[in-house]
């Protein structure tokens, strides 16, 4: 086998170029995924399941890009091929994406919409992303791998940075950073519409600056013997399971603590930050009815088939009470120009706060009207919703669908009906969660982003401190103990400027985790099949993750009582515990040694990438 030749340093940094781009993307998504889900209306009980889509697409992908690329060869090389599809699919689908709230579904549709988004985004991404980790096992020699994936890890990092920071620069320069409840504001669709544009711009410069070796010479480089022509066998991924060094595996648990911790922080952050650091006004919403031990809970309630009385989540307006008379209405407005409640629904202000309060007496108010009729010296102001005006019987409506046409007809679809016996006896249950309509949710939503750019900045400078320890496995256990700290830090900390220490300390433990575990698993592989090993060892990256977003709607359960606000920022206590977990794990780790071979010639300058 011939040793691969040394390359120039910018023949390293075109290798992983498209990273940079790639990470964008990924950045975007890992820093607003959970915020797009809550702004338009999932339960933060449910947020980690969403982000079981990511890593199960990881799971899935990743190792079929390894195996496939591992035996595909055409006039676009042997991995970008893969690199030209996941891009493409990427770019569209980023588009897409933040706009799941402004196409008029209802909240249950808008979510399902989000989810098939979010499954063919993070598809593209591992997709495209995977190209480049191969690339380096590819063409980099043994010597130079700790300094390519350092390189790597660098425009991983910058990348992240860029993607990070775009809503609330965009913020800075004037772009509105609210948006009507359900819909994500203009600062995070347009975020995503740049990064899909540079993604774009990386993906051509990747494709015009790398050449890959053709079949020949990657087998004289990578010690791969072929019997007919090029041809290389497909692995069975079993036989290549059991023949996995040691490394596989003992890297694999670390990866495991680690990841399992970083899910955890892409699925909370925002909120956690939000609460603490930035006192977001809360907002209590309708589950369902309960009568007689029983909750009845739907996408909509409604009496009847006609009236809903219950909007995802939402109570709906019967009418105002003004000295001690119920008028009927859908429309209110007072003192003059002041809409309180439209089409049943009460408005909110500018700061995402509604103008009314069930159950709250209206103060100063000089003038009513309802439905346009003036109502004459109005005092004692309230709200009313509709099963606080039912006594008696009446038949109540669970639906999933509730269409109203323009005449004001009601259709109903996948609906259940009960017949309630005394409306006096029902009571609401409610459930408690950050309003995500409010400048502070959004603010902190951005703030976030900044946090994780902070985070990247913090992770390039240790990644460049990270080959000057004399020990690997030190500087790796260091880098995660140092993460555990920050992560515990996020679960306490109310000042929005101390946050910038804490995700110092998480770019540390995420500078090793990207730059170690490849350079110490490659270092062990020979032969065909890396591409192969290094799809499968993303498994070590994806099934943690699942593991953790099944568990954490459930952890969180724990920690609450149902309807009261998720303490997410327990979350982030615990993560803290999994990645010092993972420091510990470090110190069992066995390095491989790497084949034993008498160069066939001297190593130079390679002029072929």
């Amino acid at each position: 086998m011939k040793t691969k030749p040394d390359l120039g340093f910018w023949k390293l940094w075109n290798l992983s170029f498209g990273f940079f781009g790639v990470q964008i993307a990924y950045a975007l998504q890992s820093a607003n995924v959970s915020r797009i889900f809550t702004t338009i209306g999932a339960d933060p009980h449910d947020l980690s399941y969403f982000w079981i889509l990511p890593p199960l697409m990881g799971l899935i992908v990743q190792p079929l890009v390894g195996i496939f690329s591992d035996r595909t060869w055409n006039r676009f090389g042997r991995r970008l091929p893969y690199l030209i599809l996941g891009a493409t699919l990427a770019v569209i689908v980023m588009c897409l994406l933040p706009n799941a709230g402004s196409f008029h579904f209802t909240v249950s549709s808008a979510i399902l919409f989000g989810l098939v988004a979010l499954m063919l985004l993070d598809t593209s991404i591992n997709m495209a992303m995977q190209p480049f980790k191969m690339l380096v096992g590819d063409m980099v020699n043994e010597k130079q791998k700790g300094l390519a994936y350092s390189i790597q890890s660098f425009l991983c990092n910058a990348g992240s940075v860029v993607g990070f920071i775009f809503p609330i620069c965009l913020g800075w320069l004037g772009m509105k950073n609210t948006a009507p409840t359900g819909v994500v504001p203009p600062t995070v669709i347009w975020a995503f519409y740049i990064g899909a544009a540079i993604l774009l711009i990386c993906v051509i410069y990747s494709l015009i600056k790398i050449k890959e070796w053709p079949p020949h010479v990657y087998n004289e480089y990578n010690g791969v013997e072929t019997e007919k022509g090029d041809k290389t066998e497909t692995p069975n991924i079993i036989k290549l399971l059991v023949k996995a060094p040691s490394t596989f595996w003992t890297v694999g648990l670390v990866q495991f603590f680690c990841w399992f911790a970083f899910l955890f922080l892409w699925t909370y952050a925002t909120n956690t930050v939000a609460h603490n650091a930035f006192k977001t006004p809360t907002t209590t919403g309708i589950v369902g009815i309960n009568y007689d031990n029983r909750t009845y809970a739907a996408n909509y309630l409604l009496i009847d088939n006609d009236v809903t009385i219950v909007d995802h989540g939402h109570l709906m307006v019967s009418g105002v009470q003004s000295g001690g008379k119920f008028y009927e209405g859908g429309d209110i407005v007072i003192n003059g120009n002041d809409t309180i409640v439209r089409n049943h629904s009460i408005v909110s202000n500018d700061e995402g706060i509604g103008k009314a309060q069930f159950g709250e007496l209206i103060k100063g108010v000089n003038s009513l009207s309802v439905d346009g009729v003036a109502i004459e010296n109005p005092s004692n102001i309230e709200i009313k919703d509709y099963l606080s005006r039912l006594t008696g019987p009446f038949k109540l409506t669970e639906a999933a669908i509730v269409a109203t046409s323009a005449n004001g007809k009601v259709s109903v679809e996948d609906a259940t009906s009960y017949e309630i016996a005394d409306a006096s006896k029902c009571s609401y249950e409610t459930k408690t969660v950050l309003n995500s309509a409010t400048p502070q949710y959004n603010d902190a939503g951005n703030w976030v982003g900044l946090l994780y750019a902070v985070q990247a900045l913090g992770s390039v400078c240790w990644a460049l401190l990270l080959p000057r320890f004399k020990s690997r496995k030190f500087s790796y256990s260091l880098s995660l103990v140092l993460a555990g700290g920050g992560f515990m830090m996020l679960a306490f900390v109310t000042n929005p400027w101390i946050l910038f220490i804490s995700f110092i300390l998480i770019g540390c433990g995420w500078a090793a985790m990207l730059a170690w575990p490849f350079t110490i698993l490659t270092n062990s592989l020979t032969g065909g099949n890396i591409g192969a090993y290094l799809g499968l060892f993303n498994c070590t990256i994806c099934i943690p993750q699942i593991i953790a977003a099944l568990a954490g709607g459930w952890i969180l359960s724990l920690m609450s009582k149902p309807g009261e606000l998720a303490p997410e920022y327990m979350m982030m206590f615990i993560a803290g515990i999994s990645i010092v977990i993972g420091a510990i794990c470090v110190f069992i780790i066995k390095e491989g040694k790497g084949p034993k071979e008498a160069p066939v010639e001297t190593p130079v300058i390679s002029e072929q990438i």
